[in-house]
């Protein structure tokens, strides 16, 4: 069994859905994120988000996938301080709804005082609100602001068991881990880490509190990043424990901290019915529809 405990669904089809649930897939976590275009009204944020502890939830069940999701507001759209403002309002109201077991992704883009002003807001919202976090490390200047990032995580006193700090490299995973937090990696299939060098990451750093994620969203990126890393480690030696850890287990020992996230929601799932509607709508286009054999005979809804 895989978790993909960063991964922007949203922007992916229900092909990939498909091919995730094939290849062992059974939980998804989506933070909100920037999606490539600049959101201008508070409306954009509100529908976003409801999207994905709606719709997506939906939809990723219909093909036997539990979904999950983080709620934030993204770094790079902290610059826009007057939408920010009124983002950090609503925010509240989703976080309290099902399913969302973290804050995130948060963190720095570019380091600016508009984004270190909402990342210390966030921060703060997250201990209200007894959440964990998610935080996005610069993709500039990455080990700088993986350093500012735990510094400020630090002043805020939450705990660093609570935080994931997520796309790291083999530069700044040692600091990570040897302050304590869970260290994720983004695997990419052009870009920034690779399945070959998360390999030698687990091999150098072993499997404690270390993540494997996909980020797989609008850009080139393969949202079957983690199984496929999983293979590779093992067909490179690793420890079987090791894998289980590293694309499974730390990520339901992280997130699972929020309450909101249990083994037992794929374990014994609803049955799939892919007759049934969100709010009208099917995933199908005129395809026969999955149905379980549970949902046929009529023991559930």
């Amino acid at each position: 069994m895989i978790i993909d405990p960063h991964i922007h669904a949203v922007s992916r089809t229900t092909d990939d859905y498909e091919a995730m649930s094939a290849a062992g897939v059974v939980a998804i976590i989506e933070p909100a994120f920037w999606q490539g275009q600049p959101r201008t009204k508070i409306g954009s944020f509100e529908d976003y988000f409801a999207t994905l502890v709606g719709f997506e939830r939906f939809r990723a069940a219909q093909f036997g996938i539990r979904h999950y999701s983080a709620i934030g507001l993204n770094s790079k759209e902290a610059n826009n301080e007057p939408l920010a403002e009124q983002v950090m309002e609503i925010l509240p109201l989703y976080l309290a709804k099902e399913g969302v077991v973290a804050v995130g992704e948060i963190g720095y883009d570019d380091m600016t005082a508009a984004e270190d002003r909402f990342f210390r807001a966030q921060l703060e919202l997250a201990k209200e609100v007894e959440l964990p976090v998610m935080v996005h490390t610069p993709h500039r200047n990455k080990e700088a602001g993986t350093s500012r990032s735990m510094d400020v995580i630090e002043e805020h006193g939450i705990p660093p068991h609570l935080v994931v700090i997520d796309h790291n490299n083999e530069r700044t995973c040692k600091e990570v881990l040897d302050r304590g937090y869970w260290a994720g990696f983004t695997i990419y299939p052009k870009t920034k880490m690779g399945n070959e060098r998360m390999v030698e990451v687990v091999k150098q750093f072993g499997s404690e509190r270390i993540i494997v994620d996909s980020s797989a969203d609008w850009g080139v990126s393969d949202p079957l990043a983690v199984p496929k890393t999983a293979n590779l480690m093992k067909e490179r030696g690793v420890a079987e424990e090791d894998i289980r850890l590293t694309t499974y287990q730390n990520a339901l020992d992280a997130y699972g901290q929020s309450g909101q996230i249990s083994e037992d929601d794929w374990l014994n799932p609803p049955a799939i019915d892919q007759r049934t509607l969100w709010e009208g709508n099917s995933v199908l286009r005129g395809q026969e529809p999955k149905v379980d054999e549970q949902a046929d005979s009529g023991l559930i809804e």
